[in-house]
């Protein structure tokens, strides 16, 4: 799987680590399915299988160059360099939209992952009585979830570490996004984009010169989160390839029937048309530690089709719905 690489293949590979980053960061849709349609799936499962015990004695033997060829860092370090650009550029975009813009927003992820449906659902074709049930399992799942009231914000930092499990499986495993596991879990903002945005801010006062952001318990918390939610993806990525490739194999057909059913069960979740109701105490609304209010509970309601706001929002869905067809064609395209 090993092969040396020109520049212009590491470009390549750095352009489409960017859009898996960018794909990851998004609800809805799955790295690893990105992954899959540009046709380096296989080898990002592969490359990250080779993160063991051998890889490590290696390491710590001083073998760097044997090291590098036996996880094909080659391949990774242009992958993973581009993951990370994107989550800095995409988090201060959707940073920006969800401030000014956030029924387009939702609108958006609301049609990529109705094209997300179809995406995994299109070629599975074997709807027997088990697959059926287990598709039923997860819409009753996903239909709870969307009825309970949403999870709110948890900066505990075992919880912020399993978050960093979770929100990575979207890079190995087509069709999950854990992105969207994350805003089920209520914390997709604090770790997506309050402390990416944070981390970039940072690191960009640190290169002016300016260290007092050091002494900032704000900045240090954000700095805390991100560290471990970071470790918590670094284990993921190790752990899950392994763990997920066993399951796919022996369970392929019940655990994708699980995955549609809990994704279409779920969809309420991001039903754009919502309000939030905020948590009050003796009638005052109460401040989380960033001094946002806390949202207790979302109020869905049927769009006003009067209005011009409600037909750019469908447009929206659609545009979302659009971008998986897209990624789909070019997938069928290139096989």
């Amino acid at each position: 799987m090993h092969q040396e690489r020109t520049f212009s293949q590491k470009v390549s590979l750095f352009l489409k680590g960017l859009i898996m980053g960018a794909a990851n960061k998004v609800p809805g849709v799955s790295g690893g399915t990105v992954s899959f349609v540009l046709g380096f799936y296989e080898e990002l499962i592969y490359s990250f299988r080779k993160v063991n015990l051998k890889a490590l004695k290696l390491l710590l033997n001083g073998r760097f160059r044997s090291f590098f060829r036996y996880t094909n860092a080659q391949f990774l370090t242009a992958i993973m360099l581009g993951s990370m650009f994107s989550y800095f550029s995409i988090s201060l975009v959707l940073d920006y939209f969800l401030k000014y813009h956030e029924l387009y927003v939702w609108s958006w992820f609301f049609g990529m992952i109705i094209g997300s449906i179809y995406y995994i659902g299109k070629d599975f074709g074997d709807w027997n009585a088990k697959n059926i049930i287990s598709l039923l399992i997860g819409v009753s799942v996903g239909l709870g979830i969307s009825f309970l009231t949403p999870a709110r914000e948890n900066d505990n930092l075992w919880f912020v570490f399993l978050c960093g499990i979770i929100g990575v499986s979207g890079m190995t495993l087509p069709g999950l996004s854990g992105s969207f596991i994350l805003i089920l879990l209520g914390n997709y903002v604090l770790l997506l984009v309050d402390s990416v945005n944070e981390l970039f801010y940072v690191i960009a006062r640190l290169i002016s010169g300016d260290f007092s952001v050091l002494s900032d318990p704000i900045k240090i918390r954000y700095l805390k989160i991100i560290s471990v939610f970071t470790a918590g993806s670094a284990f993921g990525l190790v752990s899950i390839s392994h763990v997920l490739g066993y399951v796919l194999k022996r369970w392929h057909n019940i655990v994708t029937s699980i995955i549609i059913g809990f994704i279409t069960g779920s969809l309420g979740i991001v039903w754009p048309w919502k309000k939030a109701v905020f948590l009050t105490e003796n009638g005052n609304v109460l401040l989380d530690k960033r001094g946002f209010k806390i949202i207790e509970n979302y109020q869905r309601f049927i769009p006003d089709f009067s209005i011009l706001e409600t037909w750019l929002a469908i447009l929206f869905i659609c545009i979302g719905i659009g971008l998986i067809l897209v990624i789909d064609y070019y997938g069928r395209k290139n096989k």
